[in-house]
């Protein structure tokens, strides 16, 4: 209710009152009192915070409300705009748009503004959220034709950096900063939505079978390397082994030639002791008997020497040989 409607309630009550003798001599009171109360109701105004109220005089622009209780003059003045200063979402409906491959996707967005001059964002535009919603609308068909299906999905950041330059420079005409705009859903048909996703299907699918070939590559190469390494050891050892043997042998030819000079020695000092020599004609006798007795029984045939002197011969150069004294050796 506007304040005339008011005034024209309260002149009504005065008349009714003026139209009885009771009540004919406070008539006029209640309308000064009445209309005065209006006019003080009226004037005072108060803005809540983050919002900013024009005012018009007249018809025309005059000041601008900040918040907190504040004074206008009625009749004169009236609050013809009110805006939120806060940072407002909007959602951008969805369009249809054509990538430059000829496919058609579905976008919708929100945009994020905020009222920096209450002024321009009354009087610059008529709607401007309209004009922001269209404007962004526009920006975004254009874009998305310069791209390549593939491409959309990868370059939002690039697409949403680009609509907010276009509605920032458009909007400060009409006092509105564009804060950001974000793409909620890129919704391409039912029939390319299946093709990518056999084209991912595929992709995991090679993924998976370079994985496994290189696993088998890594199995091959270790088990190469792991028989390397035993043919080495397995070698090393034989040769150790070999090196080990030979030494064992010439070690133990040493040993027998060392024993074998030592008995010599020993039977020598002992045949040039008293009786050493009897000693000795009667050990090569026992050994001759023992050889020949031997070789008497291999096989079924027996062997019987065909001249016993020659048994005696035979002992009797052996002990010559024993007679004879060691030659000495010159330097």
């Amino acid at each position: 209710m506007n304040l005339a409607v008011k005034i024209i309630v309260i002149a009504i009550i005065a008349g009714m009152a003026a139209a009885f003798p009771p009540t004919q001599g406070f008539a006029i009171p209640i309308f000064l009192v009445a209309t005065v109360i209006i006019f003080v109701i009226e004037s005072l105004r108060v803005v809540p915070q983050q919002q900013a109220w024009v005012v018009e005089r007249l018809g025309k622009y005059n000041t601008i409300l900040q918040p907190g209780l504040t004074i206008i003059l009625p009749f004169l003045d009236r609050v013809a705009y009110k805006h939120s200063l806060k940072e407002v979402p909007y959602d951008v409906p969805a369009q249809i748009c054509i990538t430059r491959d000829n496919t058609q996707l579905s976008v919708d967005g929100i945009i994020y503004y905020q009222v920096l001059d209450p002024r321009l964002a009354s009087y610059g535009s008529s709607d401007y959220i309209s004009a922001i919603t269209q404007l962004a609308q526009t920006t975004l068909r254009s874009e998305i034709g310069k791209m390549e299906l593939d491409k959309t999905f990868e370059s939002r950041e690039d697409i949403n950096r680009q609509v907010v330059a276009v509605l920032d420079e458009a909007g400060r005409t009409w006092g509105v900063k564009v804060l950001r705009y974000e793409i909620k859903n890129l919704t391409p048909p039912e029939s390319i939505l299946k093709a990518m996703q056999a084209q991912i299907t595929a992709e995991r699918e090679k993924r998976a079978l370079i994985a496994k070939s290189e696993g088998q590559k890594q199995q091959e190469i270790n088990l190469a390397e792991g028989q390397k390494q035993a043919a080495i050891l397995t070698s090393e050892g034989a040769k150790i082994s070999a090196i080990n043997t030979a030494e064992g042998e010439a070690k133990a030819i040493t040993t027998i030639a060392g024993a074998t000079s030592a008995a010599v020695r020993t039977i020598a000092a002992a045949v040039s002791e008293e009786g050493g020599l009897q000693a000795a004609n009667l050990k090569v006798a026992e050994l001759y008997i023992d050889a020949f007795g031997n070789l008497a029984k291999t096989g079924n045939t027996l062997i019987v020497p065909s001249n016993m002197a020659d048994m005696a011969t035979l002992i009797q150069s052996a002990m010559t040989v024993l007679k004879q004294p060691a030659p000495v050796t010159r330097s």
